[in-house]
C-alpha cells in the first residue's frame, strides 16, 4: 500500500495544492488540506485501490473538497460563537481575579481558554499544539466559559 499511494501522492499533490491555494486563499492551508485529504485516502486505501486512477483522483477532490467545506463551517460557527454579545455586563475583576477564576477550571479547559483568548490561536491550531482534535478543543472552549459564566 505504501508505494501505491506515494505515487498517488506524487501524481497529484501539486495539482491539488493548486487548486486548494485557489480556495483557501493560503498556500499553509492548501498543504493541510491536502495532507488531510491523503491521510483520508490511507485510511479508506481498500476501497481505494480498486479503483482507476482518476476514479481515485476525483475521489481526493471531492473529498478535500469536503474537508474544505466542514472546516468553513467550523470556522464560522467558532467565529458566531466567539463573538462577545452587545450587551454585557461590565465585570471589574484584577489580572488576579482572573486569573484565579481561570485556575479554577478543569486543567484542559484552561490551558485552550488562555490559548484561544489570550493568544489568539484558532481551534485548530490549539488542537495541533495540545494534540488532541479541534472538536474537542471547541467542546472545551464552550466547557470553560459555561463554566466562567456559572462563577461569575
Amino acid at each position: 500500500m505504501n508505494t501505491e499511494i506515494s505515487v498517488l501522492y506524487e501524481k497529484l499533490h501539486n495539482e491539488l495544492v493548486k487548486w486548494c491555494c485557489l480556495m483557501t486563499g493560503s498556500y499553509d492551508t492548501a498543504e493541510e488540506l491536502v495532507q488531510e485529504g491523503f491521510v483520508k485516502a490511507i485510511e479508506h486505501w481498500d476501497t481505494l485501490k480498486s479503483l482507476a486512477f482518476h476514479q481515485q483522483r476525483a475521489w481526493l477532490y471531492q473529498t478535500i473538497k469536503h474537508l474544505f467545506i466542514d472546516s468553513v463551517r467550523k470556522n464560522k460557527r467558532e467565529f458566531l460563537t466567539n463573538e462577545v454579545p452587545e450587551t454585557t455586563t461590565s465585570f471589574d475583576y484584577s489580572e488576579k481575579e482572573w486569573m484565579e477564576l481561570i485556575n479554577s477550571l478543569p486543567p484542559l479547559e484552561g490551558k485552550v481558554l488562555l490559548l484561544r483568548y489570550v493568544e489568539g490561536f484558532t481551534s485548530n491550531q490549539i488542537g495541533t499544539l495540545l494534540k488532541i482534535p479541534p472538536g474537542t478543543v471547541r467542546s472545551k472552549l464552550h466547557d470553560a466559559r459555561k463554566h466562567l459564566r456559572n462563577k461569575l
